[in-house]
């Protein structure tokens, strides 16, 4: 499935919103990077085919979303729908969260984050 995550084609695009992640997303990173959350390595701005989600840890096939104002309007609202179907065709796990979730709750969206883990560490 090599052909599916991390598309060459992808690199330049992953690389632009690495370089211009929210403050949510940063804020969420501080508490993902180098293992924090139960020794799973996440990554940032990860591809599945043409669509880039904000964190994945390929290990569970995890998803994680954080969703700002724009994921509220109705056209967007289609969009993310169409692109969490694709997602999950290939076996991965969605995890939406809001920014506001991050930025006055992060340490229960880790708490949350981490029981949906344990979740997906049983059933592997």
């Amino acid at each position: 499935m090599g052909f599916i995550f991390t598309k060459k084609e992808m690199k330049l695009r992953r690389r632009q919103l690495r370089n211009s992640m929210t403050k949510a997303e940063i804020s969420l990173w501080m508490r993902l990077k180098k293992k924090q959350v139960l020794g799973y390595k996440f990554r940032r701005q990860h591809s599945i085919g043409y669509y880039v989600v904000d964190f994945y840890c390929p290990e569970l096939k995890l998803a994680i979303e954080v969703d700002g104002p724009s994921h509220f309007e109705a056209k967007t609202k289609k969009y993310d729908k169409r692109r969490r179907r694709y997602i999950e065709s290939f076996g991965v796990i969605f995890y939406r969260i809001t920014n506001d979730d991050v930025y006055h709750n992060i340490d229960g969206v880790i708490e949350k984050l981490i029981l949906t883990i344990k979740k997906l560490s049983k059933n592997n």
